[in-house]
């Protein structure tokens, strides 16, 4: 016990040797759109009860204008390869498949939602209505 804390005084002393530091946690690849307005360390802490009150109101409540969805998310932290293609952003390495291995944690999102940014285009785009005869007028539109 005496040599390891003897070792501990020493590093709090000297610091850390910069290898060592370096490795002390995950590598994230750098985001491409702005910061976020609350800051990195409260995302980092309060991201997975985010996308769940974004997935209650968007899939219990049918609120599709979420500013902060996934696909924000997707969009702003996908990685490019040296082709200007996008890279799966749970790939190894890539943004959420560091975090989530360094912490052991599942990454389930993705069995149902998109990797890679999507194209815009208004396919996507689902009319919000509380007129039930234009939402079935624009199913029938999108289905043929």
């Amino acid at each position: 016990m005496k040599a390891f804390l003897t070792v501990l005084i020493l590093l709090m002393g000297l610091g850390f040797p910069p290898a060592l530091s370096q490795t002390l946690g995950p590598v994230v690849p750098k985001a491409t759109g702005n910061p976020h307005p609350e800051g990195n360390l409260f995302m980092r802490i309060n991201h997975s009860k985010l996308l769940l009150q974004d997935r209650n109101l968007t899939v219990r409540l049918g609120d599709r204008n979420i500013g902060a969805s996934l696909k924000a998310c997707v969009a702003c932290h996908t990685s490019t390869d040296k082709n200007g293609q996008p890279i799966p952003i749970n790939a190894d390495k890539q943004f959420c498949s560091v975090c989530h291995e360094y912490v052991s944690a599942k990454i389930d999102c993705f069995q149902c939602h998109a990797t890679v940014p999507e194209k815009k285009t208004e396919a996507f785009l689902i009319p919000k209505t509380s007129d039930s005869n234009a939402l079935a007028a624009y199913l029938k539109e999108t289905s043929e």
